[in-house]
């Protein structure tokens, strides 16, 4: 097979890179709004941010997906092990899940909670859960434990990056990066 259809496109690329730098920095931001002893309004700025962003990352990966669904990922080069690549395919579908549904339960936990997203708000979004407090709860926990799935399986994805890129350096790694395809799309 070619490189360049080994290769993903810009459009992929760049969606990659920019969702993972929104969803690298609302993991730490989640943690920490929680916390207790912040000021208020620093706490209240840590959640808006993290509810806002949320919005945003369903966004893209619903485009992400449509995209993908369009123009599916190349395969991976067949010098890697199958079981590698059945690792690979689950670990990036437990992440697909995980990016919809963790902004799908923090909106559920806000809305049902009786709490604003201020963008959605700001755009006249309706409201798609009824205001709850058993509702909120449950959303609210599965936030919670989501937010440790997803952070493990994001760990273990950029492990895996890291070791294609800097210890194998067999030409995974570059499939993605850097976030741009050159002469291309």
């Amino acid at each position: 097979m070619d490189k360049a259809q080994s290769d993903y496109t810009t459009f992929a690329r760049v969606m990659h890179w920019a969702m993972a730098l929104l969803i690298l920095s609302t993991i730490p931001v989640g943690f920490l709004m929680v916390q207790e002893g912040l000021s208020r309004p620093f706490q209240n700025s840590l959640y808006i941010y993290h509810k806002n962003t949320g919005v945003l990352i369903f966004v893209m990966a619903v485009i992400r997906l449509s995209y993908r669904g369009l123009r599916p990922a190349p395969p991976l080069p067949d010098h890697i092990p199958v079981w590698q690549q059945r690792a690979a395919h689950a670990s990036h579908m437990a992440l697909y899940v995980l990016i919809l549904a963790m902004p799908v339960a923090g909106y559920i936990r806000v809305v049902a909670g009786g709490f604003p997203i201020e963008t959605l708000n700001a755009i006249g979004f309706p409201k798609l859960a009824p205001r709850s407090d058993a509702v909120a709860e449950i959303a609210k926990s599965a936030h919670f434990y989501g937010s440790y799935l997803i952070t493990g399986i994001v760990g273990v994805h950029v492990l895996a990056a890291l070791q294609h890129g800097l210890i194998k350096r067999d030409g995974v790694f570059s499939r993605m990066w850097p976030p741009y395809r050159r002469g291309t799309r």
